[in-house]
């Protein structure tokens, strides 16, 4: 060879047959790109799944990784484990009722501090160190989510009369304008949003994050609802993931008892959101590496998808 001619092409020595795999799942990703391309996508990151600093900076990443492609993801997160570890260094004492907290005045203040502040400023640090432009907001922010006191009521044994549960400042969301998220939708800048929302007097409510994230989905028209969890996702009878489910199907394996405990309010998010428009969602492991990305970009998915029809 002289030294005039260019060096020849060689595959990196290291792993060649690993080049060959990602270039095979590009290709398999590619119609999955063209088709969710311009659609929003919103990610509810749960308190649980944060757990883990690699998978965190991985989840970012992901995030970023759509935005890149045309898609527009708004992150929705929660942080009940990092709500209770605080509490309990303060020496407040939590109580819970179907699985809230009980938030009084002294413990809103908290709630709202570790959401709003160390857990959502956290998300954005790692999206933006990912390469993206991350903004973190909680509903309060221009007035975006409006919020009433949430009531449980529950029957005495005694006297099998029902009564009111206070759980103080828990709110469910009434109202939703997707202004500012529109607003963002149109630029390079990703929304991670605290389930804190507003009163119509001013007051803050602590928000369940998975009724939080359906109500901004629906809100949005979003195309997707991805709830992450610590599961795989719905599981059948044998312990087996079921991959696509209607509607109908989900409220019969309620019925029978296949679905069961804490993953019947989830479920109901998903029922609620794809009952008001949005066009699917999807429950999976918030701890598996890429599950968002395995989910919408391989044919055999990775978590329990949950449509109106067939």
């Amino acid at each position: 060879m002289t030294a005039m001619e260019p060096p020849m092409y060689t595959l990196p020595p290291d792993d060649p047959e690993d080049i060959l795999v990602k270039a095979r799942t590009l290709s398999e990703a590619l119609p999955y790109m063209r088709k969710y391309s311009g659609k929003t996508f919103v990610v509810k990151y749960g308190g649980h799944a944060m757990g883990d600093p690699e998978l965190a900076a991985q989840f970012a990443r992901d995030v970023v990784l759509l935005k890149r492609v045309g898609i527009n993801p708004i992150v929705v997160h929660g942080g009940g484990p990092q709500i209770g570890r605080l509490l309990e260094r303060m020496k407040i004492q939590s109580t819970f009722i179907d699985g809230l907290r009980v938030t009084d005045a002294e413990t809103i203040d908290i709630v709202e501090m570790v959401l709003s502040g160390k857990i959502n400023k956290e998300i954005v640090t790692w999206v933006n160190d990912a390469g993206g432009t991350a903004i973190g907001l909680s509903g309060k922010d221009g007035d975006m989510v409006r919020a009433r006191k949430l009531t449980r009521t529950a029957k005495d044994p005694d006297s099998n009369i029902e009564k009111v549960l206070d759980l103080g400042f828990v709110g469910e969301p009434y109202a939703v304008d997707p202004h500012i998220l529109s607003t963002l939708a149109k630029s390079d800048i990703i929304p991670v949003i605290a389930p804190i929302g507003i009163g119509d007097n001013g007051e803050t409510f602590n928000i369940n994050a998975d009724t939080f994230a359906g109500a901004i989905a629906s809100a949005v028209g979003a195309a997707r609802l991805y709830m992450l969890t610590d599961v795989s996702g719905v599981l059948d009878g044998k312990g087996n993931r079921l991959t696509d489910l209607t509607a109908e199907e989900v409220r019969g394996l309620i019925a029978d008892g296949t679905i069961s405990g804490g993953m019947i309010p989830k479920v109901e998010t998903c029922l609620d959101a794809v009952g008001k428009g949005v066009e699917a969602s999807v429950i999976l492991n918030g701890k598996v590496p890429h599950s968002i990305l395995l989910e919408i970009y391989t044919p055999q998915g990775a978590g329990t998808l949950i449509r109106a029809g067939a």
